[in-house]
């Protein structure tokens, strides 16, 4: 099973530190725990992962790879703003092309990790 998982960490020390712990424990057992797609604040996050652009992800690991058409014509949307909201996820690597230029999600689960604290 493939995994991402999403994570806000607006320490990037933190962030750092936690990304060289990861490589060093994938380098030392040739085992890694997953993708970690890493975000400095939930606007941020939400600004990739937007309503639409989660519905297009849910669709495409219930239906697996598809074209950009026949997913629009799943999504019921117009295919130039699948188009728009498929590169930013392609960008932020939570969607892929396949070798046959179909679009589809490389993970079978998707976790989503963060912490609402108050300020102190």
């Amino acid at each position: 099973m493939k995994k991402a998982t999403i994570r806000i960490r607006r320490d990037s020390q933190t962030a750092l530190k936690e990304m060289g712990e990861r490589f060093v424990k994938a380098w030392k057992t040739g085992k890694s725990d997953g993708d970690l797609l890493q975000f400095e604040s939930p606007a941020a996050l939400f600004r990739v992962l937007t309503a639409k652009r989660w519905e297009l992800i849910e669709r495409l690991q219930s239906t697996g790879p598809s074209t950009l058409r026949g997913l629009a014509r799943e999504l019921d949307r117009d295919v130039k703003r699948v188009h728009e909201d498929v590169s930013m996820l392609i960008k932020h690597g939570l969607v892929v092309r396949t070798a046959d230029r179909k679009i589809c999600v490389p993970y079978d689960v998707i976790h989503a990790d963060f912490d609402l604290r108050a300020v102190a």
